[in-house]
């Protein structure tokens, strides 16, 4: 089933880049912005993570947050965030369950070859935990802009 606006968020666990667990729960009564990547260090993903980081400051002050979530390890991500700079938590979703979870795997095709892969997809989840705004299939350019743009809207409207 398919995750729509005004959904409840589904709950999930798991470990960040820094080896601290998090779960849903300790984003109530914030906005969240959890973005789904296929890789770090590939050329679209490491120009989307190094937009969340340039515009970090214009989401903190908005009040939410950012996570990025990606099947790489922890130990990647440790690395991917060291090497950019990056200035918000990534979570390592080997198993995919959280991918699954958000609907943000699928059916892609690469050089005539057909895969299960990350769909890039970017939720931003409300204070009260329910699904805001989804995109999905994700273009990276201009999209942390859209972000913060539909973040400003919902805030207000709240």
């Amino acid at each position: 089933m398919e995750l729509k606006i005004g959904d409840i968020a589904p709950q999930f666990e798991a470990i960040t880049d820094s080896d601290k667990k998090i779960n849903l729960n300790d984003y109530k009564g914030k906005w969240l912005v959890l973005y789904f990547y296929p890789k770090d260090n590939t050329s679209g993903c490491t120009k989307e993570a190094c937009d969340f980081r340039d515009n970090y400051e214009r989401i903190t002050q908005t009040g939410a947050i950012v996570i990025g979530v990606s099947p790489d390890s922890v130990k990647s991500h440790k690395n991917f965030k060291e090497k950019y700079n990056l200035n918000f938590d990534l979570i390592s979703d080997i198993d995919k369950k959280i991918c699954n979870l958000y609907g943000a795997i699928g059916t892609k095709k690469m050089y005539g070859k057909t895969y299960e892969g990350i769909i890039r997809s970017t939720f931003i989840i409300s204070p009260d935990s329910k699904i805001a705004e989804i995109w999905r299939n994700v273009k990276v350019n201009g999209h942390v802009d859209e972000v913060i743009k539909k973040l400003n809207e919902l805030i207000q409207k709240s």
